[in-house]
């Protein structure tokens, strides 16, 4: 029963917020054991030097051999760790692990390795899934879903973690039509239009959860020490301290309800609710990113933003602090390749505008902008992640892999105004600028009273020329600036143009 459910939970959750952890000397930690990062099917990092970890029995003598290296060391505190000098591409390889006893991974790919995090428009998987539209020719793209040279690899969602931990409970898996099916469709999109191109191994690591803001996600202790998040610790520490007090008065009203033969159903969710504080103010980044930190990347792609849309001012420092979090967390400047949150009725254009404003500040970034890929319908999950994939996999070849190649639609520079005419400036012009299917559309402009009114708008050489009749003397102009932006203004690459505005506050 679902009271029954609800009251495991809780004792679970009350044992772990009471009992200290295992030390690492126990007797479960006897048998060699690699990092769960380690399994058959696995894609390791080319080109880098390659930790290879996990647990064993104190003081013995693990070796670790694969390909033409063979290195060991002794086990201490319960932990090993050798690091393997740098692999080129290829494979399969066969990896064995050699203590009190001998592990053999077989299938092992050296490549390159992508992280795909955010919340649920990344976690949105390739098969159907409740409560969401299905993804765009889902079963003709699980029928050709089959690419030995890509695997995957997907940390189980968890409720959060009060520290940081140390290992994930899961296995890389083959790239086919059964494993591809729960995986997150974005992710695999890029790795499927990746991979052919820059013709090495990819491996995908899926660790998401939908619905969660960018805080879940960030080390608590950098928020803390950022006045401008200070208040996201003090308001989860207020809520922590509740917790125990909240969660035994909820716990004991479905009791009371069960004694009598009744669901106390408000209670439940309440409770479910509840327990779900402890994924806030770092909880998924102790439980899904952090144990993840020593395996090497090549980049993030990242999702999200949809659950943050009501602080966009807040995101602005939000956002770039989790990029630079990350990077610290694996000591390595990573490409960070993420998605503009697409158009829908709620999500105002200030988040969209947060997102442009941390590619054009945070060096080694870069947003992909979907208006152009959403529905009649405007879901909130939109099912083109085709277009999404697609749009990641450009900018990583050219960003990455150093293709020649555009890979934006045109980004707003500067502007200037002459007499009543605003001239707007852009960089990623491509092969040049156009309007698809008639004049551009979704420009405004505003006077020195910001009242913005629908303006004109020409493409002249790589420039945009705005006015409007009754502005004489225009001081702004505004691109896709609302909830649904779904405008025509692309370059000929056929890239379309993030909403901005020039009055940025």
């Amino acid at each position: 029963m679902l009271h029954d459910m609800i009251l495991k939970r809780f004792a679970s959750i009350s044992m772990m917020l009471a009992l200290p952890a295992l030390m690492p000397g126990n007797s479960a930690m006897a048998v060699v054991k690699p990092a769960n990062l380690f399994t058959s099917h696995a894609v390791l990092q080319r080109n880098t030097t390659l930790p290879v970890w996990g647990t064993a029995a104190e003081g013995k003598t693990i070796t670790v051999k694969i390909a033409d290296q063979q290195v060991s060391t002794k086990v201490a505190n319960g932990q090993w760790m050798v690091k393997l000098k740098p692999l080129k591409a290829g494979g399969p390889y066969t990896m064995t692990i050699s203590g009190d006893s001998t592990i053999t991974l077989t299938d092992i790919l050296i490549g390159d390795v992508w992280l795909c995090s955010g919340q649920s428009n990344m976690d949105k998987e390739v098969g159907p899934h409740r409560n969401q539209p299905n993804v765009d020719n889902y079963l003709e793209e699980l029928a050709n879903a089959n690419h030995p040279q890509i695997r995957l690899f997907k940390v189980p969602a968890k409720e959060g973690a009060l520290s940081p931990q140390e290992a994930v409970n899961t296995h890389w898996t083959l790239c086919d039509s059964a494993n591809v099916r729960s995986f997150s469709a974005a992710g695999y999109f890029f790795g499927r239009d990746l991979q052919p191109d820059i013709k090495v191994p990819v491996g995908l690591i899926h660790s998401c959860w939908g619905g969660t803001p960018a805080e879940c996600w960030l080390d608590k202790n950098v928020m803390a020490t950022n006045p401008e998040l200070q208040s996201l610790v003090t308001e989860y520490e207020a809520a922590m301290k509740a917790y125990p007090t909240q969660a035994a008065k909820l716990q004991q009203a479905i009791q009371s309800a069960a004694d009598k033969g009744q669901r106390d159903t408000v209670s439940m969710k309440a409770l479910t609710q509840l327990n779900l504080i402890k994924r806030n103010c770092g909880g998924l980044y102790n439980a899904m990113i952090y144990p993840l930190r020593n395996f090497p990347l090549t980049g993030v792609i990242w999702y999200q933003g949809e659950s943050n849309s009501d602080r966009a001012k807040q995101y602005q420092t939000l956002f770039p602090a989790l990029i630079k979090n990350w990077r610290d967390t694996w000591k390595s400047n990573l490409p960070f390749l993420f998605v503009q949150i697409a158009p829908y009725k709620t999500k105002g254009p200030e988040i969209r505008e947060a997102q442009f404003l941390t590619w054009k500040k945070v060096p080694n970034t870069f947003m992909a902008v979907i208006t152009d890929g959403v529905d009649s319908s405007f879901n909130l999950h939109p099912g083109n992640k085709q277009l999404v994939g697609a749009r990641l996999a450009l900018a990583a070849r050219a960003m990455v892999y150093k293709e020649k190649i555009e890979y934006s639609g045109p980004v707003y520079q500067s502007v200037s105004f002459k007499e009543n005419q605003a001239i707007l400036s852009f960089t990623h012009t491509g092969s040049g600028l156009m309007a698809k299917n008639g004049p551009l559309t979704g420009f405004t402009i505003a006077g020195k009273d910001g009242v913005f009114v629908p303006a004109r708008a020409d493409i002249k050489g790589n420039q945009v020329v705005v006015s409007a009749d009754g502005v004489k003397s225009p001081a702004a102009v505004r691109f896709g600036w609302n909830d649904i932006p779904h405008d025509n203004f692309y370059n000929k690459e056929g890239l379309p143009a993030s909403p901005f505005r020039t009055d940025v506050e």
